[in-house]
């Protein structure tokens, strides 16, 4: 009978296919994903978000400021930048990629939309879009599209700009939902407001982080409509408050910018959040501690940001 070789010491099968799914992982996470998402299909969001660290590492701290301040304290899971619910207002939280928004059927506009900004989200991976779509959560015939935008003379103006959402494909995507978009003065949206929105990027490169929440402001009297499938309300004008809480101290400051044509410095649009809030009802950052939400929110300086 031929004796047997003697065999050598082998690794464990799992061993290699743990390498294998690993370099699985690295390489077709992002096609892989785009693929079931385009088909319906979506990965549960805390395997979805482990796979997107490892394969997106964050960026190193060189644009963090030099002397940070003590942490604010937030509940556990609380998203600072979500403002407390509405009342007596047709609301619909839509979660994004990039964003949330509050969509006002009554209206078929936001009532507002709020996001955090990092340097990590400045890093353009995506190119612009420019393909204005009817939100997929909304049912179809509630759905506002740009048929309802046609011959209006206004322009389909982002709260969530697109230039926020170029970190990654499906927030640059979803950037262009219909109930991130309002009917905004052409000028004001290729002017005034998209120097804001540069402002805002600017400033989440030197903070590190910042905390956004825009919208329209609607006075009190009859409103102009657009659209004809769809009654789309035209606002009289839109806010836009700002908060870091990595900043020493923790700082905001909101702006209020009407729907018409104009040209005019940044320090003309400043108003403090509590301010803000009086003009449109909503109550923002509820989930910062007391103490600093008063404080913050009750005076506003751009000295303090520029």
């Amino acid at each position: 009978m031929t004796p047997r070789k003697k065999t050598k010491n082998r690794k464990p099968k799992s061993v290699y296919y743990f390498i294998a799914l690993v370099c699985m992982v690295c390489l077709g996470y992002e096609p892989l994903t785009r693929a079931l998402d385009d088909h319906g299909f979506h990965l549960p969001q805390n395997i979805s978000s482990t796979l997107a660290d490892a394969v997106e590492p964050a960026e190193g701290t060189a644009s963090q400021p030099a002397e940070t301040a003590t942490p604010v304290q937030v509940p556990a899971g609380a998203r600072i930048e979500q403002p407390a619910p509405l009342k007596n207002v047709s609301e619909r939280i839509l979660y994004r990629r990039g964003y949330t928004v509050s969509f006002n059927s009554d209206w078929n506009i936001p009532n507002w939309v709020a996001w955090e900004l990092t340097p990590e989200k400045l890093i353009e991976r995506e190119s612009r879009s420019d393909k204005f779509l009817p939100d997929p959560d909304l049912p179809e015939r509630e759905a506002v599209t740009t048929d309802d935008y046609k011959g209006c003379g206004m322009d389909r103006g982002h709260m969530c700009p697109a230039g926020d959402n170029r970190w990654h494909w499906r927030a640059m995507r979803e950037s262009f939902y219909m109930t991130n978009i309002c009917p905004q003065n052409h000028n004001l949206n290729r002017g005034d407001w998209k120097e804001l929105e540069e402002d805002c990027r600017r400033w989440a490169e030197k903070e590190g982080r910042i905390y956004i929440v825009c919208g329209p402001i609607l006075y009190k009297g009859k409103h102009r409509t657009i659209g004809k499938e769809h009654r789309v309300v035209v606002p009289d004008a839109f806010f836009k408050v700002v908060l870091c809480t990595e900043s020493n101290p923790p700082k905001a400051i909101g702006f209020i910018y009407k729907n018409t044509s104009g040209n005019n410095p940044l320090d003309s649009y400043v108003n403090s959040v509590d301010q803000v809030e009086r003009i449109t009802g909503i109550d923002f950052f509820p989930a910062l501690p007391d103490d600093v939400e008063n404080k913050v929110e009750a005076t506003a300086d751009i000295q303090d940001w520029t």
